[in-house]
């Protein structure tokens, strides 16, 4: 069985690769859902890494229909990452009625090649997730990212496991959101092979001087950082080495 951490910057990445996380997904504002993330923290993380390195690929915050110059920018972070020796991208377009944009995904399929594509959270959106299941198949895409259209992946598990079985293992199926030591046993008993999550915990900033009455909009986190937790990553690994 494989873990995949979402990281959220460089050390993010460095931390589950300590930890023992077998693939990273890359991306910046976790907060918003996560967005593409720079070329020099592509870059950079690329260097420090030996295992796997998935890219988000999400020109913004917000819904999954994307105009035509969103669709440009999007192929061209796709190439971008396979400049820089990425393993994989993790997309996903849907059309305005809640179906998979079969089209332009597979585009964006075929363009990723040889590195895979996951499609992601995008599918918890559409409108009727097998008949998105067969159409994200027909796409050619590695694996699907889900939560089984729930918030966390727990309150999705019943949709998550009848994922796995109709797929069949035509496709993975993915388990993310909420993942954690509390709730790995029955994720893993759905039959899946892969798991995503964060394993964030928040760190105080080494700032030694901060700015009384100054803040970005949230004087709480001014001073946090949202970061990979080694520890939280390491209970979710010893739980699915039990089963592998």
């Amino acid at each position: 069985m494989l873990l995949e951490v979402c990281a959220n910057s460089i050390q993010s990445a460095i931390n589950a690769q300590i930890a023992g996380a077998h693939r990273i997904e890359l991306c910046e504002n976790l907060a918003q859902g996560g967005t593409t993330p720079s070329f020099g923290l592509i870059s950079e993380t690329r260097k420090h890494l030996t295992i796997k390195l998935n890219v988000l690929i999400r020109p913004r915050p917000g819904d999954f229909l994307y105009s035509d110059l969103e669709f440009e920018i999007i192929k061209k972070d796709i190439e971008k990452c396979k400049e820089l020796g990425v393993d994989g991208v993790v997309c996903g377009i849907l059309l305005s009625n809640g179906d998979i944009d079969i089209d332009r995904t597979k585009e964006l399929v075929e363009l990723a090649k040889p590195m895979s594509f996951t499609f992601h959270r995008a599918f918890d959106f559409t409108n009727d997730p097998y008949k998105a299941l067969e159409e994200i198949i027909a796409t050619g895409a590695n694996r699907i990212l889900t939560s089984g259209q729930q918030p966390t992946a727990i309150q999705g598990i019943h949709l998550i496991w009848d994922l796995v079985k109709t797929a069949n293992e035509r496709i993975s199926i993915m388990p993310g959101s909420g993942v954690n030591a509390d709730c790995i046993d029955y994720l893993i008993e759905t039959g899946t092979q892969e798991f995503h999550m964060s394993g964030t915990a928040q760190i105080e900033s080494k700032m030694a001087f901060r700015k009384l009455g100054m803040t970005l909009g949230n004087p709480d986190e001014d001073y946090k950082i949202n970061e990979s937790n080694i520890e939280k990553i390491k209970l979710v690994l010893e739980i699915i080495k039990k089963y592998s």
